[in-house]
């Protein structure tokens, strides 16, 4: 299940001069193993099958006379023509069309705004862990395609509620569960510091448990809402090493409920592929 922004802001639509390359939407630096090798590369006739770009900034790219078949792209899409066709409204439109809760998240950020959007992802991901629930036991820590499984999936949502739920508005200092699982380019060291061992294997009834406390949080955030409280800022950073900036408790609960909702895409993808083998 791939990881979703984990940010407040999408990158840019158009870049006019040099910027700052965007490793992937939801990363905030480049980590270990940034490059810009390829920057302004040109490849001519070159066999490319089997390429795989992962947490790479291809704005500006261009793909002239290729041959494009069973090519699987995701990510921030803007201004993404296809043979003289700007796809981005219609690949937005029919993700709008299959997953109608996308369409919910941006109709406001009112306190009774978000128990509503809560609702709905209680819901979604309860059906979602027992579409799972149904089968065989391997499957659940299986990698479709490379991406995370859905037992990584839960653990990284306990992350996320940690760090943005926890930490940001409920001001907890080490809120961090030791199952918790940060982005995959998040420094083993500073995981480490939080007391997160990246390398556990914890038990699928263990994880469960444990984002089930998690979403209970969640919960009680919301359900202790006003909307003269969503303004206030965060005094604490979702965890060391995050950008130092303005957080209000309704920008760290939206970024809880958009991680829900990319995650739960990406699982039921994923689920699918599964439950078809």
């Amino acid at each position: 299940m791939t990881e979703a922004n984990d940010q407040t802001t999408p990158p840019p639509a158009r870049h006019d001069g040099p910027v700052e390359a965007q490793f992937g939407p939801h990363r905030f630096y480049a980590g270990e193993g940034g490059s810009e090798e390829f920057r302004g590369a040109r490849f001519d006739v070159a066999d490319l099958r089997g390429v795989r770009f992962t947490d790479c900034d291809l704005t500006g790219m261009t793909i002239r006379d290729g041959w494009l078949v069973d090519v699987s792209i995701s990510g921030y899409l803007s201004n993404v023509t296809v043979n003289g066709v700007d796809v981005s409204d219609f690949v937005s439109a029919e993700l709008d069309r299959r997953h109608p809760e996308r369409v919910q998240f941006r109709e406001g950020q009112t306190s009774g705004y978000f128990r509503a959007m809560w609702d709905t992802i209680e819901r979604l991901w309860a059906q979602a862990t027992e579409r799972a629930g149904r089968l065989p036991a391997a499957a659940l820590t299986a990698q479709v395609n490379e991406e995370w499984s859905f037992a990584q999936t839960l653990r990284h949502l306990v992350f996320i509620t940690d760090a943005w739920a926890s930490r940001a508005v409920l001001d907890e200092e080490m809120p961090y569960h030791p199952i918790g699982l940060p982005q995959s380019w998040y420094p083993a060291a500073d995981a480490a510091g939080l007391g997160i061992d990246l390398a556990a294997e914890p038990g699928y009834d263990d994880i469960l448990a444990a984002r089930a406390d998690r979403m209970a949080v969640v919960r009680r955030i919301v359900a202790g809402l006003t909307d003269d409280g969503l303004g206030r800022l965060c005094r604490r950073s979702p965890a060391p090493g995050y950008p130092e900036e303005e957080r209000t408790v309704a920008g760290c609960i939206a970024v809880v409920m958009d991680e829900e909702i990319e995650h739960y895409r990406f699982a039921v993808r994923d689920l699918a592929v599964l439950e078809s083998g």
